[in-house]
């Protein structure tokens, strides 16, 4: 036992000085997680996973670690700060002004898939390096895996009330994780901090939050404007405001990220999305989407949805000539799905501003 505690210790330091923020180590198997397997499972029955139906067809193999990797034991979880700014000021103000594309902040810098991949990889390559060969397998938000009760089992953090790994140091990073058939000391669990703030209730622009530690995908924002294929039911477009790729709000407001600081530099904004308008983004041709958003986690939504999810922000924003003349050039767009929300768009700009000519 004392030789793997050291190794632990080993991995912990060398996750450091990849970048890692916190590294723990967990049992794929325990009371905890069969827990918490049974109430993703009566999430899915409840359809709140909505169009999402991967979740439901792989929820099996979230309690058959070994069916993703023979001999499984151990899971190793590793978190990597995002934040791309100083301070939580500059994406508060980019969400106030209507005219402004608001995009996640996760995703304004390169795909996190393909950073916390490569990590994940070279610090299985560095243990691999020390002990020999040994049975891994890296996922970066890349197969149905319990990121978050993991993350919570070995000390990383707690799942907070909006769902979302939370600890001392906020929420704002990604997690990965390698599983491994060393058997490695788990940690303990982190006891919860959230105490009796509701606060990430209550700023969810459309309530998707239905209760402390439960979410309803079908009401999220970040679910309507990347998961959801189709059209974006139209009681809740003007809920989404400004938001074209993702939300932040339920992060934004929890104490615990107030004192954020810039994370990995990997994810620095790219090409201006940190301060691009709505109208702006909404002249870019599909060529612009392909070229400047390459190795970003965007251009996995396609332009369509691009398109859909811009046009929905600039029905929301005041009327001007400006917005008229971005939303009239998509009108007879190729696509029906940009055509029935640019059709919404301009109705909903033209009832706000009766008078305003092209």
């Amino acid at each position: 036992m004392h030789y793997w505690q050291e190794l632990a210790v080993k991995i912990e330091s060398w996750a450091m000085e990849l970048g890692f923020a916190h590294t723990g180590v967990a049992r794929l198997h325990s009371e905890q997680l069969n827990a918490a397997n049974a109430r993703f499972a009566a999430w899915i029955a409840r359809k709140r996973h909505g169009e999402m139906d991967y979740m439901a067809r792989h929820q099996p193999l979230r309690t058959q670690p070994e069916a993703l990797l023979p001999g499984a034991c151990t899971v190793i979880s590793a978190a990597l700060d995002y934040w791309p700014e100083q301070g939580l000021m500059p994406a508060i103000s980019a969400l106030a002004d209507p005219a402004r594309a608001y995009i996640s902040r996760y995703a304004l810098g390169r795909d996190y898939h393909k950073v916390m991949r490569k990590r994940l990889q070279a610090l299985a390559h560095r243990i691999e390096a020390t002990i020999g060969a040994f049975a891994y397998r890296v996922f970066s938000d890349s197969a149905p895996v319990m990121e978050v009760e993991f993350a919570h089992q070995n000390g990383i953090g707690w799942r907070g009330k909006h769902t979302l790994l939370l600890s001392r140091q906020g929420s704002l990073r990604f997690l990965g994780e390698i599983y491994t058939d060393l058997p490695l000391p788990a940690r303990s669990p982190q006891a919860e901090h959230c105490g009796t703030c509701t606060k990430c209730l209550r700023a969810c622009p459309t309530q998707a939050i239905i209760a402390p530690y439960e979410i309803d995908a079908r009401r999220c924002i970040s679910y309507l404007t990347i998961e959801l294929p189709g059209s974006i039911p139209e009681a809740l477009r003007p809920a989404i405001g400004n938001r074209i790729y993702g939300c932040d709000d339920c992060q934004l407001v929890c104490p615990w990220n107030r004192d954020v600081h810039p994370g990995d530099p990997e994810f620095a904004p790219r090409h201006g999305l940190d301060s691009a308008s709505l109208v702006e983004l909404m002249a870019w041709e599909e060529s612009d989407f392909m070229d400047r958003l390459a190795g970003s986690p965007i251009r996995r939504i396609g332009y369509q949805r691009w398109l859909r999810n811009i046009a929905v922000a600039l029905g929301n924003a005041p009327t001007s000539k400006a917005v008229l003349v971005a939303l009239s050039s998509r009108a007879d767009h190729s696509s029906a799905l940009v055509r029935e929300h640019v059709a919404w768009a301009l109705q909903a700009s033209g009832n706000r501003g009766q008078g305003t000519m092209l």
